[in-house]
């Protein structure tokens, strides 16, 4: 019988040598990966690991470093207490405005002006501007004091070399990308927990001040503490997490907003931590309470003696770390400030868009930066600019967090609420920063 050609089965594949053997499928990439042996689940884990640290590091500034020094030389380890209390209100913080940016793919001032009106918009974008065009001034500051320690030259030299590199990141580079180099530079910060452990600080003393809080009748530590929790809550990194993920696949965020929140919130109380510890050691060795204004005196050079236990590598590593993390830091502080003014006005925005597409946020972004960078040339103190800008930070944050609360509890705008214990821990945060900023209001107006 003569069969059409469809109804022929076609030949099987293989030769004449293969007849009789058992027939082998392919294997899934899953047993792939686990018949590829102990050392590629090594080499994967260990991507991963790094792949976190390099996200945490991402939540690194200049400020959070110099903070924490100005507040050790002050009151050496009186306030490792203030750090540990932040892990929780960090935690929560961050995963609620990422969940925000993940489920809404609008920015926080976009959302507050759909729903809130215009009105509610405006003020949160004008506690932004506020916020972040302070810190960016102080860490350009810094980056270039970095610079100056780093080829020994006056820091003035470096001011329109650094803003044009941000400038140009922002303008004609894909941030992201870019950001995966410059994010390494920044790990050099981590030799202050080597410095911090090679110090040998007195560890009853260390215990006792990370988990019994210490409370002074002094305006100056309370302002202290506002600028710690200001320089670890890092309101322009908010902004951002909800800003920047609407450029974002949906994919790509649920698979990373987690981790690096996680990672984020590790990495920089670690640093802290650290930084306090090392700088208490070498600043302040008897933890005498010297009081914040004249501790945020010390120049960018006593900074850097935190980490003399690393002798003269010390100066080069506190230098290389501070460019890495300012140069990382300020291009989101420029991109979240000028998000939240767009969001504000309705303007087009976008560091994916081009910038003919969106003429008045790129130039919104030229001028920014050129602001910070005129306002480099006056003669400030660094290490002083950028304790006061996270003083600053620290008491403009509380209305930021409530906007983030009354966001994510929004059922009209989320699909899933805030935890109870959500709630609590931001809610907490806010109430402590708005406490600490009237009981310091209180002092300077009547003590």
């Amino acid at each position: 019988m003569i069969f059409p050609r469809f109804l022929k089965r076609p030949p099987r594949p293989g030769s004449s040598e293969d007849r009789g053997k058992v027939l082998r499928w392919p294997r899934s990439p899953a047993a792939g990966a686990a018949a590829a042996g102990p050392n590629r689940r090594l080499q994967n884990f260990l991507r991963r690991v790094a792949s976190g640290f390099a996200a945490g590091a991402t939540d690194l500034d200049p400020s959070l470093v110099l903070t924490a020094t100005v507040a050790a030389a002050a009151y050496g380890y009186a306030l490792l207490w203030v750090v540990v209390l932040c892990v929780p209100f960090l935690l929560s913080v961050f995963a609620v405005s990422a969940r925000i940016g993940q489920e809404t793919r609008q920015g926080l001032v976009d959302l507050l002006r759909s729903h809130y009106g215009r009105a509610a918009a405006i003020g949160c974008a004008g506690v932004v501007i506020i916020i972040n065009m302070a810190m960016i001034v102080a860490d350009l500051m810094a980056v270039t004091a970095g610079l100056g320690i780093l080829l020994e030259q006056r820091r003035i030299l470096f001011i329109a070399g650094a803003a044009f590199s941000v400038w140009f990141i922002l303008i004609f580079h894909n941030y992201n990308k870019v950001t995966r180099v410059l994010v390494w530079l920044s790990l050099p910060l981590f030799a202050y927990l080597a410095s911090a452990l090679l110090a040998a600080p007195p560890l009853k003393q260390i215990l006792v001040h990370t988990f019994v809080p210490h409370v002074a009748r002094d305006p100056g530590y309370a302002m202290t503490i506002v600028a710690l929790f200001g320089s670890l809550l890092t309101p322009y990194v908010l902004i951002w997490q909800t800003s920047s993920r609407r450029e974002q696949t949906a994919v790509t965020v649920m698979e990373s907003h987690s981790a690096a929140h996680r990672a984020g919130t590790f990495v920089t109380t670690l640093i802290s931590y650290s930084v306090i510890v090392a700088a208490a050691s070498a600043l302040n060795p008897g933890s005498v309470p010297l009081g914040a204004k004249l501790a945020s005196n010390i120049s960018f050079r006593q900074a850097a003696m935190a980490l003399d236990p690393l002798g003269q590598l010390g100066p080069v590593l506190f230098a290389l770390g501070i460019i890495g993390a300012g140069l990382v830091a300020l291009p989101v502080l420029v991109a979240s400030m000028c998000y939240a003014t767009a969001d504000a006005m309705g303007w087009k925005s976008g560091l994916t868009e081009n910038p003919w597409e969106a003429k008045r946020f790129y130039v919104l972004i030229s001028a920014v930066i050129f602001l910070a960078a005129a306002a480099n040339f006056f003669p400030i103190n660094p290490v002083k600019a950028i304790y006061g800008s996270q003083v600053l930070a620290g008491i403009l944050s509380a209305p930021i967090l409530v906007f983030i609360l009354l966001l994510s509890n929004d059922r009209r705008i989320m699909r899933t609420t805030n935890t109870a214990s959500q709630n609590f821990w931001a809610g907490a945060a806010s109430g402590a920063l708005a406490a600490a900023g009237l009981l310091l209001l209180w002092w300077k107006l009547f003590s």
